[in-house]
């Protein structure tokens, strides 16, 4: 059997306007994107660095299918966590271009800084980087 490697996750989110998502992801959060797919525009991929977030719009007559998790269930903190380095330089980013900071900066109890932000269809993502054993805690 020869050797394997997982290589990412790409969170999948349901989304009202996949365009309008896909251009705040590009304008607050810095990913990028070069294809939309469907007329009208219903999936399109983000990314930034390595990281793919896929945007769908479904074809529903529902208005309820965007659901962040913290909608379904109050203990449910995160729609997605994503792994960074440089997480105060991220944080700041975000701030300087109004990203909506849903918890600000912390070294959280499981030894990782991170912090929360709420995008446009409500969903939180988790923005964190490995802070076990930094001499520099703040």
């Amino acid at each position: 059997m020869g050797a394997t490697k997982i290589l990412g996750i790409a969170p999948y989110l349901l989304v009202e306007d996949v365009k309008k998502s896909a251009d705040w992801y590009k304008e607050k959060l810095g990913f990028g994107y070069e294809k939309l797919w469907g007329e009208p525009p219903c999936f399109v991929m983000v990314r930034r660095d390595g990281i793919t977030v896929m945007l769908k719009t479904p074809e529903t007559t529902k208005k309820d299918f965007v659901r962040p998790n913290h909608t379904i269930h109050r203990d449910a903190c995160w729609d997605a966590y994503v792994r960074v380095v440089g997480v105060e330089a991220l944080y700041e980013e975000f701030k300087s271009r109004g990203v909506k900071i849903a918890r600000e900066i912390e070294i959280a109890p499981y030894g990782n800084k991170d912090f929360d932000i709420e995008d446009c269809n409500g969903y939180v993502l988790c923005f964190g980087e490995d802070w076990q054993g930094r001499q520099d805690k703040k």
